[in-house]
């Protein structure tokens, strides 16, 4: 038996984030507080650790930033920069939210 559709997560939200930083927290509880009642896909990426170079040099002085993806027929498997909605620093669930649905109905 197949998952339906309804239980397919549709969207992709990464967390571009550093340790220490408060406004990342911040942006993290209320990332996971939308998750409680909706279903997407949720990575963090820790701009600082080994390997994510490329996007120390994009968010340095931005963090946090969200990226929020449609994952239609799968894809995509990480963050790209051309097609994701951004929030950057502060944002409502709210927001969030609003770009989750955008995301899926894209």
């Amino acid at each position: 038996m197949f998952p339906t559709r309804a239980l397919l997560a549709s969207a992709r939200l990464t967390l571009f984030t550093r340790a220490g930083c408060g406004l990342c927290d911040t942006a993290k509880n209320t990332v996971l507080q939308l998750q409680k009642r909706r279903s997407f896909d949720y990575v963090e990426k820790d701009i600082m650790a080994p390997g994510n170079e490329a996007w120390r040099e994009v968010y340095d002085f931005d963090v946090p930033v969200l990226h929020v993806q449609s994952v239609q027929d799968g894809l995509p498997k990480q963050a790209d920069l051309s097609d994701a909605r951004k929030l950057f620093h502060r944002w409502t669930e709210q927001e969030v939210e609003r770009s989750v649905e955008e995301a899926e109905n894209q």
